[in-house]
């Protein structure tokens, strides 16, 4: 694959749409770590040397780019099916416990790297991330040649050694680390509406360690921040904190797992993210703060880069910073709206936006910062919710595991998905 240069010549919204894919894909492909084909967490083109922490959720959505780079022919079936083949090879002799792996891996041992205290040990949502990638893989090459075969049989090995029981507490809430010292901390529960619905459905679909439905109505459905229903720029909001929250809730349980006529007593989870994403929309159209360049073509808040740092940027937490993989993996949400802030984002900023991996990861354009670095689970959604958009591939994959729907009835949702 060959880097393809900023240019200001129009083009038609698919032919964008299919640019941007096929650049972002250049993170997973090309700035692989060279040792085991997992995605480096961050990074950029000048930082190689010495950049080994993988991030295993970002290698999940990792997955799930190869898979639409092979459908849309930017790579071939065998090159897939290699690259696959060796990160599965390396998982397999990386550390994990209970099946579970850590958040991050060094890249060139499989050993545990943990950045803080905080997020040491088994970390069963990044897991999740992972496993909901591989479990499309699983799907799309299960009939295909023998070695595609073979790697749909490890990918389903591994799936099948999650032991996600072993993150259930009292029956009644996943936590979210596993420590041999089992030192579960409050912060560690996961609970409240946010990014980790994928958690509940894998762990309630395992054909293995499976969890009953208590823990998702005691413990996830019952935090403090779940029920909102209230009404924000004319638009209400059926679950997560005031304002929504930062944007990634909308997209990383949802890259697999189709939320069209998806349902359960507490919400239509389509017109949950719908109405999330419009909410941050009109914040930002409405930018009560004053920033430079927001507007209904700049729009976005999610967990970024920023000028003083990461952060999980949101209304309720707004510094200026813009992220384009917000606007962009809300596509299916907001059609209309993501394709303005596409338009925006090549065409106006793009001499400064765009770069060897497609757009970066964030930028202020009240302090004129633009950040350096891009980041593996920013780069993941763009890709998948873009190809959901346009084809409902990743969508149908992991709905067509046989797993899925009688997992989703333990938790008590009912899912009618419809034809892409």
């Amino acid at each position: 694959m060959h880097s393809e240069p900023w240019t200001p010549d129009h083009m038609d919204d698919e032919a964008l749409l299919d640019l941007v894919q096929r650049q972002t894909f250049r993170y997973f492909w090309d700035y692989a770590h060279p040792n085991c084909g997992l995605a480096r967490d961050r990074g950029n083109p000048d930082r190689t040397t010495g950049n080994d922490l993988i991030s295993i959720g970002g290698s999940g959505f990792g997955v799930m780019a190869i898979i639409v780079a092979t459908e849309r022919g930017w790579i071939e079936r065998r090159e897939a099916v290699e690259r696959l083949a060796a990160m599965l090879g390396f998982l397999d002799t990386a550390e994990q416990y209970n099946g579970v792996f850590p958040h991050y891996i060094d890249g060139n041992t499989g050993r545990e790297i943990s950045l803080w205290s905080d997020n040491a040990g088994a970390d069963v949502v990044e897991t999740a991330y992972l496993v909901q990638g591989l479990l499309c893989a699983r799907q799309y090459f299960a009939n295909g040649e023998p070695e595609e075969r073979a790697l749909a049989a490890k990918i389903d090995a591994l799936w099948r050694a999650v032991n996600w029981q072993a993150h259930v507490e009292n029956d009644d809430i996943m936590l979210w680390h596993w420590l041999p010292t089992k030192e579960h901390q409050a912060f560690q529960r996961i609970e409240g509406w946010n990014e980790c619905l994928i958690t509940y459905v894998l762990a309630a679909m395992s054909p293995t360690y499976p969890i009953d439905a208590r823990p998702y109505h005691e413990g996830w459905a019952r935090g403090k921040v779940f029920r909102n229903g209230r009404d924000y720029y004319g638009v209400e909001l059926p679950l997560g904190p005031d304002l929504g929250g930062p944007l990634f809730f909308a997209h990383y349980s949802f890259l697999g797992l189709d939320p069209r006529g998806l349902r359960d007593r507490y919400a239509d989870y389509w017109q949950q993210n719908h109405a999330h994403t419009l909410v941050n929309y009109s914040y930002c159209v409405a930018n009560p703060k004053g920033f430079k360049g927001y507007g209904p073509k700049a729009w976005g808040l999610t967990a970024s880069d920023g000028d003083k740092g990461y952060r999980a940027f949101a209304p309720d937490q707004d510094e200026g910073v813009i992220a384009p993989t917000a606007a962009l993996s809300s596509l299916p949400y907001t059609p209309a709206h993501s394709l303005a802030a596409l338009r925006h984002f090549y065409f106006d900023l793009g001499p400064r936006l765009w770069g060897r991996f497609g757009f970066a990861d964030a930028f202020n354009e009240t302090v004129g910062w633009v950040a350096e670095d891009n980041l593996a689970i920013n780069q993941g959604p763009i890709i998948a919710m873009i190809e959901n958009y346009r084809s409902g591939l990743l969508w149908r994959l992991f709905m067509s595991c046989p797993e899925v729907k009688p997992g989703l009835e333990v938790l008590g949702f009912t899912a009618e998905p419809l034809v892409a």
